[in-house]
């Protein structure tokens, strides 16, 4: 595990499943336009929380890339679960604008939210093909400057699937916080 703290929020790189995070008080979804169930990330989350979701996520579809929307989290350990519709790389343009706006709508709407710590996969890397080192750099950087203006998010979580993710995730936030 890899950690930084800046201003009071904790920032943090954890190998697991996202939807096994019962100290989160927010998951977030890499979810599809439709925001249905699917493989991966999206998968583990409805396949977690039950059909409820599914019910609950009709109503905001379709969203598009670099949106999110926030729901509860039904039959999982959290209190919401926020999802963001990644780019597809190299179909979605600009697709870092993209991915960032992903990051920063999550936090907001955390903060609106009344949202305390929050947990991010590595949105766009899995099936939408976004190159794992870019996608990193700009989860952290956009995370990173975002910080000065969270009042009640203090906990943010990267829950990385494999070693790989992990270890890159990690390295980027070691050199993204050394000054």
């Amino acid at each position: 595990m890899t950690q930084f703290k800046s201003n009071g929020i904790l920032i943090e790189c954890i190998q697991g499943n996202i939807a096994e995070q019962p100290d989160m008080a927010a998951i977030v979804n890499a979810s599809n336009a439709q925001l249905r169930t699917g493989g991966g990330v999206a998968g583990a989350i409805h396949r977690g929380a039950g059909p409820g979701l599914a019910a609950e996520c009709r109503e905001f579809a379709p969203i598009r890339p670099g949106q999110a929307i926030i729901t509860g989290a039904h039959r999982l350990p959290n209190r919401h679960v926020i999802h963001c519709l990644g780019p597809v790389y190299g179909v979605d343009e600009p697709s870092d604008e993209l991915l960032a706006s992903c990051f920063r709508n999550a936090l907001k709407l955390a903060e609106e939210n009344d949202v305390e710590s929050i947990a991010f996969p590595a949105i766009s890397t899995g099936v939408f093909g976004f190159p794992l080192q870019s996608a990193a750099k700009i989860a952290l950087k956009t995370v990173l400057d975002v910080l000065p203006d969270l009042a009640r998010v203090n906990h943010i979580r990267f829950v990385l699937f494999s070693d790989v993710d992990l270890q890159v995730f990690a390295e980027t936030l070691s050199a993204s916080t050394k000054a």
